[in-house]
């Protein structure tokens, strides 16, 4: 079944031409790379009504306006207000050309599939550079890379297709949402503690001090991260698309060195990076233990207080 695409000359990307027909063929001709790595995982859409200039919005719940052939799963609300959303699932192509239809430049999913949404199969790490850093950015995801392999798990990275790299490890049916949190959490916090210069886990950027934070956030219950092959909403249609570790070590590839408009060319050469994961999948369950004997309960305590720090707000200030 064919999807109609509706106004397929909306520019989504002023700067360079890129089109909304042009953002539906590009997702429709990733889908054979892209869906297996995202089939089963529900997914937030990220639309930009009026192209990526314009302010875009956030849509978890799909309740109206969507095809009855469209999957979805229904998943209790992580808040006091109760309810459920209907998280969309792209388990096929045509999902894909129907998020782009609505505007969606980059889909978001979780780490998890259904139907064992409380069992992550995916560790991620996202590197958020303050600024434009090469050096230091390539520098700390070879870091992570490091503690990676101390521990006996491989990693796979991606670009954000924004300003970092996104690194994952593959997890396998023994691992849980607790264990795959806490393991995120002490990583990131032995990863600051062995480069402090480097490194730091403080939410609020003003604490951040010119460092990279390594956002274990992804891995909490219901967070998502950008899917692999997902257009980003920058200049350029950047993708958040895999590398080698390679490609990483010699500065070849950057956060946004692949685009919408190169990618085919990309896929050609390089094929599906991501598509060995499957003979990785490891617990982390012995992993967490090592992590755990090299932190102290002052370290955890200050990786929860720098990774839940907040502003407090002019009310809070008045009170008090």
């Amino acid at each position: 079944m064919e999807v109609p695409v509706t106004h397929a000359e909306k520019v989504m990307f002023p700067d360079c031409g890129i089109t909304k027909g042009e953002l539906c063929a590009y997702y429709a001709a990733v889908a054979p790379v892209m869906l297996p790595h995202i089939q089963g995982r529900p997914v937030t859409l990220e639309r930009f009504v009026a192209g990526i200039e314009k302010k875009g919005f956030i849509q978890k719940d799909v309740v109206k306006g969507f095809p009855a052939w469209l999957q979805r799963v229904e998943v209790p609300r992580r808040t006091d207000e109760g309810g459920t959303v209907h998280y969309l699932l792209a388990n096929d192509s045509r999902s894909l050309i129907w998020m782009a239809n609505q505007n969606t430049v980059t889909p978001h999913v979780w780490t998890s599939r259904v139907p064992k949404l409380e069992q992550p199969d995916l560790c991620i790490f996202d590197l958020d550079p303050p600024g434009d850093d090469p050096s230091a950015l390539r520098a700390a995801a070879l870091a992570v890379r490091a503690l990676l392999e101390e521990l006996q798990l491989t990693s796979f990275v991606k670009t954000s297709g924004s300003k970092g790299f996104h690194i994952a490890v593959a997890l396998n049916d023994d691992t849980n949402l607790e264990t795959t949190w806490r393991f995120a959490q002490g990583a990131g916090a032995v990863l600051v503690k062995r480069h402090p210069e480097l490194f730091t886990q403080e939410f609020m950027k003003v604490d951040r001090n010119g460092r990279i934070l390594v956002d274990t956030g992804r891995n909490a219950p219901g967070a998502t991260c950008a899917a692999v092959y997902a257009v980003r909403p920058r200049p350029g249609a950047p993708v958040s698309a895999p590398c080698t570790w390679r490609e990483i070590e010699d500065g070849s590839v950057g956060a946004r060195t692949f685009t919408l408009r190169t990618m085919a060319e990309r896929l050609a050469a390089a094929g599906d990076l991501w598509q060995p994961m499957e003979a990785h999948r490891r617990s982390l369950r012995g992993p967490l233990t090592i992590i755990e004997s090299m932190l102290s309960e002052a370290d955890w305590a200050e990786t929860h207080a720098a990774s839940t720090r907040r502003p407090v707000s002019r009310k809070t200030k008045r009170k008090s």
